[in-house]
C-alpha cells in the first residue's frame, strides 16, 4: 500500500482490490477502495493515512476515483499535523463530475494544491450514513514538487520576518525616534553579550535620561499574509537596575491600524537571554511590533531583543528541533541525548542543571536555550586542580567530507581552568578545539571543522583550575559540510594529524 495506512474500525476500512480495468489508461492493476455494506450507524467513518511528509513540502496531489451512491457518502481530502489538526483540501461534489458520467467504471481525475510547510499526513475520508451509502473507489495517487496551477502563489517564505541583527536590521524598521539600537557588547564578565554568539549584535530600547511618562519604543517587522498560522522566537533580555513587568509588549498591527496584543513579558530574571514562543493567526495582513514601554523615569529599565524566527505552523510543530536522534546533537531539556560519562582516570562529574551555579559568581545564571532550561557544567569546588571530566557523545559514523560541530560554551569564574573538545578514535584522542581561563559573563560560541574517516566519538573533557572555575556548556549540534565561519580545521585521520 507504498506507506498508506487504514485506520482500522469495526464497520468500514479501506481494502486493496484489483484484476479490473482502468478505463483512462487500459489497463489491469489494483485500488484501495471502502464499502458500505456494514455499515451499522450514521455517520461511520474510514481513514486512508499517508505517510508523514518530509519538512517543507508543497505541489501538486493528484488521484483518481469512482464513487456510487453520492447522496450516501461524503468523501473529503484532508491534511492532519503532528498535533492531529485537520484541514481539508478536497471534498466530492457534483461540480467535479460535470464532464464525466455516473456509470460505474468511470475514473474521475482530481488535482489539488497541497501546501505543508511542516510534516503532515495526507487523509482519504468516506463518511457512510447507511448500509446503502454505496463505496469509494481510488487509485493512482502521486505528487508533484510544481502546483496543479500556474496561478497558485507560492508558500510565504516567514524567514524575511527572522533576523539575529547581525549585519542590520533586516526587513525591521522603527519609528522616527530610532529608540531601538543596535549595540554589541565584547565578551567580559561584567556584561552579557548578544544570544547568537555571545559576541554580536542585538536591539537594545535604552531608556533615556528623563525620557517623558509613556515614551514608547517599537520595532516594526514586514508585513505578514493573513489566513496563515505562525510561530513566532525571539529572546529578549532585562537590563538595568530598575527591571518591571509587561516592559516589552508585542502586537499584530493590521494596515486599517487596529492592534492586537499577542504576548507580554512577565519574566523579571535579569541579565539572562529568555526564550518566548507564541503561536499565532492573523484573518488579514499584519505586521508584528515589539513595542517597549517606560512610565516614568523610575520605572524604566532596558530590554534587549536578538535572534527573532518566524516559521509557519503551530509551536508545538517545531518544538524540540534539537532533540534529534543524531549521535552528537543536545540541548539538555530532557536528558544527556545519549552522551556518557567517561570514568576512565576522571574525578568527577558533568552535571544536568537549570538556573544559576551553586557557587557565586561563577558560572552561568540560566541555560542557552531558553534561559530557563538545562545545561550541563562541572562545580569546581570539590574536584582538585589539575581534574578532569569527560563526556563522550554515542558513536558517530566516518565521513569522507568535513562535519561541523556547534555547541556553546561558558566560563565565568576566576581561574576558570581549560575547555577541550577532542576526537576519540579507537582510544586514541584527537584534539580538535580549546579554550582556557575565564572567558565571560555570557555564552559564547564555538564551531570546529574536521574530517573523520572512521568511526569515533566526540568527547567534551573540562579540567578544573582554581576552585571557582565553573564551566558549563549547551546546544550541541553536529552537521555534515563545513562551517559557514569555520573557526578551526582539524583532519582526524589515520595519522592522527592536526592541521
Amino acid at each position: 500500500m507504498c506507506g498508506y495506512q487504514n485506520q482500522w474500525t469495526v464497520n468500514v476500512n479501506w481494502y486493496l482490490g484489483g484484476g479490473g480495468v482502468h478505463v483512462l489508461h487500459n489497463k489491469t492493476g489494483h485500488f484501495i477502495y471502502v464499502d458500505s455494506v456494514y455499515v451499522k450507524t450514521f455517520k461511520e467513518v474510514a481513514k486512508l493515512i499517508s505517510p508523514l511528509t518530509m519538512v517543507p513540502m508543497s505541489g501538486c496531489l493528484s488521484f483518481q476515483y469512482q464513487r456510487s451512491e453520492e447522496d450516501g457518502n461524503l468523501f473529503s481530502v484532508y491534511t492532519r499535523d503532528t498535533l492531529g489538526h485537520y484541514q481539508e483540501l478536497w471534498r466530492a461534489g457534483t461540480e467535479s463530475q460535470e464532464d464525466y458520467s455516473a456509470t460505474l467504471g468511470e475514473w474521475i481525475p482530481v488535482q489539488v494544491d497541497l501546501k505543508a510547510p511542516y510534516s503532515v499526513q495526507v487523509v482519504f475520508e468516506v463518511a457512510f450514513n447507511s448500509p446503502r451509502g454505496g463505496h469509494v473507489v481510488v487509485d493512482d495517487i502521486t505528487f508533484s514538487p510544481e502546483f496543479c496551477s500556474i496561478e497558485t502563489e507560492p508558500i510565504f517564505d516567514p524567514s524575511i520576518a527572522s533576523c539575529d541583527f547581525e549585519s542590520g536590521f533586516c526587513f525591521y524598521t522603527q519609528d522616527v525616534g530610532l529608540s531601538w539600537r543596535r549595540v554589541s557588547v565584547k565578551p567580559n564578565i561584567f556584561k552579557n553579550g548578544d544570544h547568537t554568539t555571545g559576541a554580536g549584535s542585538f536591539l537594545l530600547a535604552h531608556s533615556r535620561l528623563g525620557p517623558r511618562s509613556g515614551y514608547v519604543s517599537r520595532v516594526f517587522s514586514p508585513t505578514l499574509p493573513g489566513n496563515m498560522k505562525y510561530c513566532l522566537r525571539f529572546y529578549f533580555s532585562l537590563r538595568g537596575f530598575n527591571q518591571t513587568e509587561q516592559a516589552l509588549t508585542v502586537y499584530l498591527l493590521q494596515q486599517s491600524g487596529k492592534q492586537e496584543k499577542i504576548w507580554t513579558q512577565a519574566e523579571r530574571s535579569r541579565e539572562i537571554w529568555i526564550a518566548a514562543d507564541v503561536t499565532f493567526q492573523t484573518s488579514v495582513p499584519a505586521k508584528m511590533v515589539f513595542v517597549s514601554t517606560c512610565r516614568s523615569f523610575w520605572d524604566c529599565g532596558s530590554v534587549a531583543l536578538d535572534d527573532i524566527s518566524l516559521k509557519l505552523g503551530d509551536c508545538e510543530l517545531t518544538a524540540g528541533l534539537l532533540l534529534s536522534p543524531l549521535p552528537a546533537h543536545c540541548d539538555f531539556e530532557v536528558g544527556f541525548c545519549g552522551y556518557s560519562q567517561e570514568k576512565r582516570g576522571d574525578a568527577g562529574d558533568w552535571q544536568r542543571r537549570r538556573g544559576p551555579t551553586p557557587t557565586s559568581y561563577t558560572g552561568p545564571r540560566g541555560d542557552h536555550t531558553t534561559g530557563l532550561g538545562y545545561y550541563v557544567h562541572i562545580e569546581a569546588s570539590p574536584m582538585l586542580p589539575g581534574q578532569n571530566v569527560r563526556l563522550q557523545s554515542r558513536p558517530i559514523r566516518g565521513t569522507r567530507g568535513p562535519q561541523c560541530l556547534q555547541f556553546y560554551y561558558h566560563m565565568y569564574g576566576s581561574g576558570s581552568g581549560m575547555l577541550r573538545v577532542l576526537a576519540n578514535k579507537n582510544g586514541e584522542d584527537v584534539l580538535l578545539w580549546q579554550q582556557s581561563s575565564e572567558q565571560s559573563i555570557t555564552w559564547l560560541k564555538a564551531q570546529v571543522e574536521y574530517q573523520s574517516d572512521t568511526r569515533h566519538q566526540i568527547v567534551f573533557e573540562a579540567i578544573r583550575g582554581s576552585v571557582t572555575s565553573d564551566i558549563a556548556i549547551d546546544d550541541i549540534i553536529l552537521e555534515g559540510g563545513p562551517c559557514p565561519e569555520t573557526e578551526i580545521r582539524a583532519t582526524v585521520g589515520s595519522s592522527n594529524e592536526i592541521e
